[in-house]
């Protein structure tokens, strides 16, 4: 430990409180759109895409009527996406990628092509796990799944090579190596710092994805048709979600400045894992932990009612006035992915035995729109997003907590590689939004004589000149 460097950050604690607060009235005097959005939650417009599109109003006249949300990958309905491989009996995750990534449905050969493709890339580096995902193993696995990705960069001569064909060699790699280095890198923690057995399991280039996470996650390599076609819907439905959710902004923001795809999947990694993207299932677990901690009927509707008064009142669980799951920047009556979600999420129960879970879930899903209603003024409807049953479902199929986010970025690589092969293709200025300076202008003092302080404890006062 490095007592000189605490101790310099301990006496100097207080001088950064409060040292780069702004005052809100600014934001409204200079017209600044705080998190890109306005007053009523509208992204600013950002950019253009033709990769998804979100509806969550109809337009009226000149009225914005909120609608049951809609996500369409390529102009195609994701339920019908999904409501389709499901009532042919086929797993969707590589279908959608295909679309995602060239733009239209395949037929069986193409399909076929690409899923032989993406198995023959199931493979890393000589020495790659041993010498990458074991060293320096961490709880954190998007940590390691960064530093995973920005290795590989070492192996490629071709790093830098911006070219379409190469950027998308690079892209199908990575959909390819994620789910294997993100899962290896859960096996590694739970190894060295957990202290039980290690598993390495080779993927089968004749599995699908979702197959081969369930196969490599687990000791026994076993897993049932519906837990594979859960999942599968699962990574369907968080694949892609529009250019202005934090990640994909972030794939476009560090795609126009010219680095390469490593990088470019490595900052998009970083912006997913937080509780505020990414993160949030785990978020929706965690409170729902603590709702069965402090209620003691979870099948009694005024006792659950209570605890969701007292999260929004700031009383409960972290206090910070939210029910993690509800509600979205966009959709307001309904999330269409959820909505899909639901119904696979009830047949999974059913198998797992967790019926009692899954009402606990409706029932929470029910009520928490009208308590936040009665309580928030709010500019639009308020309703369950995919993150408040994923959690549920991941936890019925047996992933640990650690490999929650992860999940989420395994399909998410694709919505990102789309969404930089299009940056690359019609952008040619680096995104570069402007910030108002507020700061006042101040004159060069020489060192002896600018003000002393007294540091001490995490406290100082300023001592004035004499």
């Amino acid at each position: 430990m490095n007592h000189l460097l605490f101790d310099f950050l301990d006496k100097h604690a207080d001088m950064y409180e409060g040292k780069d607060a702004i005052n809100p009235e600014l934001y409204d005097l200079y017209k600044v759109k705080r998190g890109l959005r306005d007053k009523n939650g509208n992204g600013v417009v950002a950019g253009l895409t033709t990769i998804s599109t979100i509806e969550a109003f109809d337009i009226s006249g000149d009225q914005k009527v909120p609608c049951d949300g809609r996500l369409y990958y390529r102009g195609y309905d994701v339920r019908e996406l999904v409501s389709g491989t499901v009532r042919e009996k086929r797993f969707g995750f590589e279908e959608a990628a295909y679309l995602l990534m060239f733009g239209c449905l395949p037929d069986r050969r193409e399909l076929k092509q690409f899923c032989d493709v993406l198995g023959s890339m199931r493979t890393l580096p000589t020495n790659f796990v041993r010498d990458v995902i074991m060293k320096a193993p961490s709880r954190d696995i998007m940590n390691s799944l960064m530093k995973s990705i920005l290795t590989l960069a070492s192996y490629d001569s071709r790093v830098n090579d911006l070219s379409e064909v190469n950027v998308l060699r690079q892209c199908m790699m990575l959909i390819s190596e994620v789910p294997m280095m993100a899962v290896y890198g859960y096996h590694a923690y739970n190894h060295y710092e957990c202290e039980e057995s290690m598993y390495i399991h080779r993927p089968s280039p004749e599995l699908s994805t979702a197959e081969n996470i369930l196969m490599m996650l687990r000791p026994d390599k076993k897993y049932t048709e519906l837990e594979a076609r859960v999942l599968d819907v699962a990574l369907m439905l968080h694949m892609e979600h529009g250019g202005g959710n934090n990640s994909t902004f972030t794939t476009h923001v560090v795609t126009s400045s010219g680095s390469d795809t490593y990088s470019v999947m490595a900052a998009a990694l970083a912006s997913l894992k937080g509780p505020k993207h990414g993160g949030a299932n785990i978020k929706v677990m965690e409170m729902m932990d603590d709702l069965r901690a402090n209620v003691s009927d979870t099948k009694d509707e005024d006792e659950i009612r209570n605890y969701l008064d007292q999260l929004v009142d700031k009383q409960a669980f972290d206090k910070k006035g939210l029910i993690y799951g509800m509600g979205h920047a966009v959709y307001s009556l309904s999330d269409p992915r959820a909505v899909v979600f639901k119904s696979f999420v009830e047949s999974l129960a059913k198998e797992k035995g967790r019926m009692d879970d899954y009402h606990l879930y409706t029932t929470i899903e029910r009520l928490a729109p009208e308590v936040i209603a009665e309580k928030r003024k709010i500019y639009k409807g308020v309703s369950a997003n995919v993150d408040f049953y994923s959690g549920f479902v991941y936890s019925m199929l047996g992933i640990p907590v650690e490999l929650y986010t992860p999940i989420f970025a395994m399909a998410r690589v694709v919505g990102w590689s789309a969404h930089r092969m299009e940056e690359l293709v019609n952008a040619d200025k680096i995104i570069r939004p402007a910030y108002k300076s507020v700061a006042e202008k101040r004159i060069y003092q020489p060192i002896d004589k600018r003000q002393e302080r007294e540091l001490a404890g995490g406290n100082y006062r300023k001592i004035e000149e004499k």
